[in-house]
C-alpha cells in the first residue's frame, strides 16, 4: 500500500458566510502550497449549484506530511480559527493512495 494519504473535506456554511469561507479557502490553499513540502496536492472546490456547500481535496506524501500540516501555523489560524466557526457541516475522510 503507497504511503500517500488522501484527505476529503466536506463542509457547508451558511449563506451569509460563504464569500468569506471562499477567501479563507483560496489564502489557505496558497499557504499550504507555499510552506508544506509534504502536500502533493490541495484543492478547494465550491458547487456551482450551492455556493455555500465547498470541499477540499489533499494529498499527502505520508503521515508525517499530514500531521505537519495539521500543526501548521496557517491551518490553525485559517481552518480551524476562522474557517471551522462559520461551518454548519464538516465531514472529513481520510483514504490511502491505492495506484
Amino acid at each position: 500500500m503507497s504511503a500517500i494519504i488522501c484527505i476529503t473535506a466536506e463542509w457547508r456554511t451558511q449563506p451569509e458566510h460563504a464569500e468569506t469561507v471562499r477567501q479563507l479557502m483560496l489564502q489557505a490553499a496558497a499557504a499550504v502550497r507555499a510552506n508544506e513540502p509534504g502536500n502533493l496536492l490541495y484543492l478547494a472546490h465550491q458547487d456551482p449549484k450551492d455556493p455555500t456547500h465547498f470541499l477540499f481535496y489533499e494529498q499527502y506524501a505520508d503521515q508525517a506530511a499530514l500531521e505537519a500540516h495539521v500543526a501548521s501555523a496557517h491551518y490553525k489560524e485559517l481552518v480551524a480559527g476562522q474557517m471551522v466557526p462559520l461551518l454548519t457541516e464538516r465531514h472529513v475522510s481520510v483514504y490511502h493512495l491505492l495506484a
